[in-house]
């Protein structure tokens, strides 16, 4: 047996363990988004594709499109800022600080805007803030935004740090402006890094809800997230969950999407970056 073969086995229980922790759910998922009452149709796909359903599609889409797009250019000029500082003190704090907030998220993170722009929210009212204005799509943003930012923190640093010195001094030698090689070199070299932390930062919004939960953001703002549990959970929205199935196969489809764009970046970024 050869040195291959004796590793895949060693593999073969997390292998297994992945087998039946996403593909029982999945089987599931399809079961119910193609069957009504026990029957094949394609009702519940059409459905999740008309009328409330597409208008929650859409509104998570472009929320999570400006998240993606406004956190990649702050925390890209963020970890640009850290990467150059010469106090490593600073370095370190910022990417740990980063790692601790680009996973806070939930009720937590809900509870802690509110408390703090809220309509009785203790900066909002020193600051004279208009009634609400927390609970406005620009308002989800600003919330998304604070995991997305330290998250795109953690994925540029690195990129950042492949920049070798020797590329701008060979650029200088050569009589080439700042600008003309972050617009040869530096740029060209992050494109992939920087549009995989875009790709990665709509997939983190797009995906997540209790957030926008807590804070009762499905009155102003229409996503797919709350529209799905509401589906299942509601008292009102009865024989709707194999609707909730099929538009959240509609969330894995662009899901997929998503990381079929991310992946082959981030692999064509770390061959760059060696």
């Amino acid at each position: 047996m050869t040195t291959r073969s004796r590793g895949w086995l060693g593999a073969l229980p997390l292998l297994a363990f992945y087998a039946f922790v996403f593909g029982v759910p999945l089987v599931a998922l399809l079961v119910g988004a193609f069957t009504s009452q026990g029957r094949p149709t394609l009702e519940n796909m059409r459905q999740s594709l008309q009328g409330g359903n597409l208008t929650s599609m859409a509104g998570s889409v472009q929320v999570s499109a400006v998240v993606a797009l406004l956190g990649a250019v702050l925390g890209t000029f963020l970890a640009y800022a850290v990467v150059t500082s010469r106090f490593t003190a600073l370095r370190q704090s910022v990417l740990t600080a980063s790692g601790v907030l680009a996973n806070f998220g939930g009720v937590p993170l809900a509870f802690f805007w509110v408390a703090t722009l809220g309509n009785s929210g203790v900066v909002s009212g020193l600051l004279g803030l208009p009634s609400g204005a927390l609970y406005t799509f620009w308002g989800l943003v600003v919330v998304y935004l604070y995991f997305s930012v330290p998250l795109m923190v953690l994925v540029m640093a690195p990129a950042l740090d492949g920049l070798r010195p020797q590329w701008r001094e060979a650029a200088a030698g050569n009589g080439a402006t700042a600008w003309q090689y972050w617009r040869h070199v530096g740029l060209p070299v992050l494109t992939p890094a920087l549009l995989g932390g875009v790709v990665l930062l709509f997939g983190s919004a797009f995906a997540a809800y209790a957030t926008a939960a807590a804070m009762g953001a499905g009155t102003v703002v229409p996503l797919v997230t709350l529209k799905i549990a509401n589906a299942l959970t509601s008292d009102v929205l009865i024989g709707q969950e194999n609707v909730a199935l099929a538009l959240s196969l509609d969330m894995i489809v662009i899901a997929g999407l998503v990381m079929a764009v991310y992946l082959p970046l981030q692999k064509r970024s770390t061959r760059w970056l060696r």
